[in-house]
């Protein structure tokens, strides 16, 4: 059993610091997040949530939600050529045969997380400035001049995290060369567009994702390509639809077809960071896109910061004040390892969806043997892992 009174601080309203709060909670915890923005939320795109995670939110009782404002995703699934001849089917169930992919719209995550917590669990408008820990305490002072005092301190404020910077070295963010066009479009618009399958088209330096969201009401689009220079970071810079069209002109009819009905898209510049050499200090701990942010061409950033959440809460149930610190290394020391090889294989895939190879037999030959590796990356369970990593902490 937790502690009775241990406080812990999530500094960090997005999908990772949400989750962590719900699994913290559903452990005994006392939780406080705060927020920078002023409302809670995401801009209009999709996230696939893959089995790995999917069993995690069932275990805080989400479940349901999942179910009911995700669109679960199947039957029809492929990778295919830039002109639609097909090439491999996509795994997305785990080796016992259990389908739990589900595309969601971010902003109905969000919702979601956010809406199964206690009402007065999320603070809105706090901008973190730093975090100072003496004896038992770490301190968070936030730039409206509030504090806020806990017994552990979890970043999970992204890839500009305030606080990344009090427990590792300064590093800079890597730019991939590439930037993603994303948008969701209305079902209703292209009512012959399957609600049920991931596709994703690989074609020479780019490739273009569809996966269904919102209960299959929304076709969410991702179309990446090269960038002749680096953009700011930005979940929510305008992109231009019509250069979009341009970039995939001459692909597959189904792509011209649904990129006809794009009015608006965002444009998303993608970077990751070398894995980091540690995630904790003292009390203080990263998690998500503050510990490891990573390509978007697994599929695992928002699915890997779940799977933290439930690594942390797991293992800190066994923590008292006294062993908070070791906890927080247990929790380092088991995700660390997995997620720098899933930040190292996404890079890894965005080649192959680029068709770095010139060899497209080959290349294709990959895509279909990859289903063994996702099969691998969706059958992992965080908890026993972190149940064990725990032993001896109570």
């Amino acid at each position: 059993m937790t502690e009775k009174g241990l406080k812990v601080v999530v500094i960090g309203g997005g999908i990772g610091g949400l989750f962590a709060a719900n699994a913290l909670i559903a452990r005994g915890f006392q939780v406080s997040v705060y927020e920078q923005a002023s409302n809670l939320g995401e801009v209009g795109a999709g996230v696939f949530l893959t089995p790995n995670s999917v069993r995690q939110l069932q275990r805080v009782g989400l479940g349901p939600a999942v179910e009911k404002f995700g669109a679960g995703v199947g039957s029809g699934s492929q990778y295919l050529r830039h002109n639609g001849a097909p090439i491999a089917p996509v795994q997305v169930t785990d080796s016992a045969g259990w389908n739990a992919a589900f595309g969601m719209h971010r902003a109905d995550l969000v919702e979601i997380l956010a809406t199964a917590l206690p009402t007065d669990v999320v603070h809105t408008g706090y901008r973190c400035n730093g975090c100072k820990q003496s004896g038992d305490v770490a301190r968070v002072t936030f730039a409206n001049g509030a504090v806020a005092e806990g017994d552990v301190v979890v970043a999970a404020d992204g890839i500009h995290s305030a606080l990344r910077h009090e427990v590792t070295p300064p590093s800079h963010p890597v730019f991939s060369g590439s930037v993603a066009y994303r948008g969701v479009i209305p079902h209703e618009r292209m009512p012959s567009w399957s609600t049920k399958s991931w596709l994703m088209w690989l074609g020479k330096g780019k490739h273009f994702l569809t996966f269904p969201v919102r209960a299959g009401q929304l076709i969410n689009y991702v179309g990446f390509v090269p960038a002749d220079e680096e953009m700011k970071e930005s979940w929510s810079a305008p992109g231009d639809p019509d250069v979009l069209r341009g970039e995939f002109a001459g692909w597959d009819p189904r792509i011209e077809s649904l990129l006809s009905q794009v009015s608006a898209t965002f444009r998303w510049a993608l970077y990751d960071r070398e894995p980091l050499p540690t995630w904790s200090r003292g009390r203080l701990t990263l998690l998500g896109d503050a510990a490891h942010p990573m390509l978007p061409h697994l599929g695992q950033g928002a699915n890997q910061s779940i799977e933290d959440g439930m690594a942390l809460a797991t293992i800190l149930a066994r923590a008292n004040r006294k062993t908070v610190a070791t906890a927080l290394l247990a929790y380092e020391g088991l995700r660390r390892e997995r997620v720098a090889s899933i930040q190292r294989g996404a890079r890894e895939n965005g080649l192959r969806y680029d068709s770095a190879n010139p060899d497209l037999g080959v290349r294709d030959a990959q895509m279909a043997a990859h289903a063994a590796f996702r099969r691998r990356l969706y059958d992992h369970d965080v908890v026993p892992e972190a149940e064990a990593a725990a032993l001896g902490l109570g």
